[in-house]
């Protein structure tokens, strides 16, 4: 019996020391210690913000000009934008140890630094700041602060200013449903149910429209796991609506747009958008997938730049909008807005990627900076996601998985299955979710979709990422070891990954070796598996180890996003591209057959029968 303890506990410390080891930085506002405020109001201090209101034109983002003055300046006073306005009305009690009785008990929803462009600021005690705030269902108040973020001091807080309809519905998420000819489409709003009812109208571009019923969920901040989820972090979510459009006619172009009924019989609209509907499973033509993990959010403005955390964020963001006609859908696999309890956040995310998510599926996963809390069923034992222990991510967006606190699911694109992993549950054999990915992978119609997928946060493969090869492992603790033979068997053509922030190229392999050696173009039988660490979405990099094994083709310390096209049922592209220039940096194809799928691997056949 000791030494199932001792092995069981070997199990659990690796678990704890592995799972801290995928995040680089620390969310920027849990740098400032909000509770430890302390009042140093002077009238000589003064703080104003313009314009009063926002969006008039019904945008959901806009231009702020702040100006300041303070008669004692200096490099550690920094302004702080709160939302609501009124922030010192909300009170919230001590959830652990780590906390300070608190004076405010709400943090920011962005910051700056008073000299951020201001050379004379300490010199002249003036200043002005231009901020992008966006439409998070109240308003807005901006308070300036000395004595750092470590020690502030309320100096000055400003006017309040407002968009025109703070409630209006924003920042729609497209999702396949659970068949292809269905799209899910998840936005937010600030109208309950009590006040409106959601729907979406919709319909072929140029056609009649039709008016489809939305369902809406919220939470409050009981559904939070721990603090800063359910202190300084906590913002009211508002509503978060999902309406399904069905029985679509696959490739066609459709229109959309967001409504609420209000009860006095006025409605509130959104703009229109418009999607292309899903090609019919299997069908022959081009069709064209990004993938990537780990890409955060970041700020236009330059706040909340503690750190050099997101760096990345934007510019795989820009570069996404920028070929978005060539971009059929999206995977963003794990760590999405490394909100880490700070619910505002999220927000601010879903409007970075809006002009993304609401014009093609945009199919997310699941990863520690989501769903990781002790104590919560996780399976990593740390406080990565801040407290919110996955209700954000889950409630935020669509997937179309049987139980969405079990995020794994599959979805089929055209010649693609997908199959994506929920690495912050169990996955090893006997588990509800080891039959699920057989399931996946043995029931995918090679001959109607021929390009197999596996999708996960965690590297269950293979990586060169320092922290992993510190453990000497190469991959996260028993991953490739539950998963490498249904791989092999299901002839999976590509697992790709995030959580180490840097981009990986195996070559074809099965039981860490190479089957054949990596090349830029594969033609013939499947042999193995080839492995993708495709991490770098924006967060800040992970360096590799210096030992350079045999099977790491490509390395590549850079952000960056992999894009894969099927052009037909025989080719498949592989492309790796950087955030900053939109580049290829890497590439493979893989050119076959039917029979090539057919034939023999190893460890991929059933027996055979001698009679004839």
């Amino acid at each position: 019996m000791r030494s199932h303890g001792l092995i069981l506990l070997a199990i659990v410390l690796a678990l704890y020391c592995c799972s801290t080891t995928g995040h680089n930085g620390e969310q920027p506002l849990s740098k400032i210690a909000i509770r430890k405020t302390t009042l140093a109001t002077t009238v000589a201090a003064r703080i104003r913000a313009s314009p009063l209101v926002l969006g008039l034109q019904g945008q959901t983002s806009e231009w702020v000009t702040v100006k300041f003055s303070h008669p004692n300046p200096s490099n550690d006073d920094w302004v702080g934008v709160f939302s609501p306005a009124n922030f010192s009305a909300t009170t919230c009690e001590k959830e652990n140890f780590r906390e300070y009785e608190p004076l405010l008990c709400t943090a920011p929803i962005k910051y700056q630094y008073a000299n951020y462009k201001n050379d004379d600021y300490n010199k002249t005690g003036r200043g002005s700041l231009k901020l992008q705030l966006i439409n998070q269902r109240a308003d807005f108040s901006f308070v300036l602060f000395s004595g750092g973020i470590s020690n502030p001091k309320l100096v000055a807080v400003s006017n309040t200013i407002s968009f025109a309809n703070p409630k209006a519905p924003v920042y729609p998420r497209l999702a396949q449903g659970k068949s292809w000819n269905e799209m899910a489409v998840t936005w937010t709003s600030g109208y309950s149910t009590e006040e409106a009812v959601p729907f979406v109208e919709w319909g072929e571009l140029g056609g009649p429209q039709i008016r489809s019923a939305a369902g809406t969920l919220t939470f409050s901040r009981a559904h939070m796991c721990d603090s800063p989820a359910r202190t300084v972090g906590w913002r009211d979510p508002g509503f978060i609506h999902t309406s399904f459009l069905k029985d679509l006619w696959p490739n066609l172009l459709y229109t959309y747009k967001l409504g609420h009924r209000l009860y006095n019989g006025s409605y509130i609209w959104s703009q229109s958008y418009t999607f292309r509907a899903s090609p019919y499973p299997g069908q022959d033509s081009l069709q064209r997938v990004v993938i990537f993990g780990d890409m955060g959010k970041a700020e236009a403005d330059g706040s909340n730049e503690y750190n050099n955390y997101q760096p990345g964020s934007l510019n795989t963001t820009y570069q996404l909008i920028k070929d978005l006609k060539n971009i059929d859908i999206v995977f963003h696999i794990g760590d999405l807005s490394y909100a880490n309890g700070y619910l505002s956040q999220w927000d601010q995310f879903t409007a970075q990627v809006e002009p993304i998510a609401s014009t093609v599926p945009y199919m997310v996963g699941s990863g520690n900076h989501e769903r990781d809390w002790p104590g919560t069923g996780s399976f990593y034992a740390n406080m990565d996601s801040g407290g919110e222990c996955g209700v954000l991510a889950e409630t935020m967006f669509y997937v179309p998985a049987e139980n969405r606190q079990k995020f794994w699911y599959k979805t089929d694109f055209g010649m693609f299955r997908f199959c994506i992993v929920d690495t912050e549950h169990d996955w090893r054999p006997g588990t509800e979710q080891y039959k699920f990915i057989e399931h996946c992978l043995s029931t995918a119609d090679r001959e109607k979709q021929p390009w197999l997928i596996f999708l996960a946060h965690r590297v269950l493969g293979y990586s060169s990422g320092e922290f992993y090869g510190i453990e000497g492992t190469f991959q996260e603790p028993m991953g490739r070891d539950s998963l490498q033979e249904l791989w092999q068997k299901y002839k999976v053509d590509i697992a790709l990954y995030g959580h180490v922030h840097n981009y990986e190229r195996t070559c074809p392999i099965y039981q860490s070796t190479c089957v054949r050696e990596a090349a830029h173009h594969y033609t013939g039988p499947f042999e193995a598996t080839t492995h993708v660490v495709v991490g770098g979405g924006g967060s800040s990099l992970a360096k590799f180890t210096p030992l350079r094994t045999r099977w790491s083709y490509y390395q590549d310390y850079d952000f960056g996003f992999v894009k894969l096209t099927a052009f037909n049922q025989s080719t498949l592209l592989l492309e790796y591209k950087k955030s900053r220039d939109g580049l290829v940096y890497d590439y493979f194809t893989i050119t076959r057959d039917y029979r090539d799928i057919l034939d023999c691997a190893v460890d991929s056949c059933s027996k055979t029968s001698m009679s004839s």
